[in-house]
């Protein structure tokens, strides 16, 4: 009987030691293959992120535009300075031109100055997804009632 016990506990001993030799090596690939897709994972947040901030400065530099052409005397003027204050909001935030467009009709006291601001923002390109990252951002600020027209 006790031989019997002995043979057992050696037998089981020698299982365990042999299943953890064939367990060696196996963190070394668990890295290889999840370091990776942690990695890609990681930078497919970020690039998600530059277009939630993209957001947040598009309709930012939309509201600056709007207000800063609502104060202005006449149309001309106004649309030049909304441009400027667009242009400036989103110097790190766009790859390419901004584009602002007036679309509130006329320019008169009393009334309202919409504008539209648009740019292309960075966000995936830095990982090689040419998704369509055109953002678009509008706001609207009234004209000053007393404000003297030129």
């Amino acid at each position: 009987m006790w031989v019997h016990r002995v043979r057992d506990r050696l037998r089981d001993r020698l299982c365990a030691a042999s299943s953890h030799e064939s367990d060696r090596g196996l963190s070394t690939v668990e890295v290889v293959i999840l370091a990776p897709v942690m990695i890609l994972f990681i930078l497919v947040l970020v690039g998600f992120g530059q277009l939630v901030e993209g957001r947040g400065a598009i309709d930012s530099a939309a509201r600056d535009a709007a207000r800063a052409g609502s104060i202005q005397k006449d149309r001309g003027t106004a649309m030049s300075e909304a441009k400027r204050a667009a242009s400036a909001n989103l110097t790190d935030v766009c790859s390419g031109p901004v584009t602002v467009t007036q679309t509130s009709d006329g320019f008169e006291p009393g009334g309202f100055f919409t504008v539209e601001v648009s740019c292309t923002v960075r966000g995936l390109k830095m990982l090689g997804l040419d998704l369509p990252t055109e953002l678009t951002g509008r706001s609207t600020s009234p004209l000053d009632p007393y404000r003297r027209a030129a």
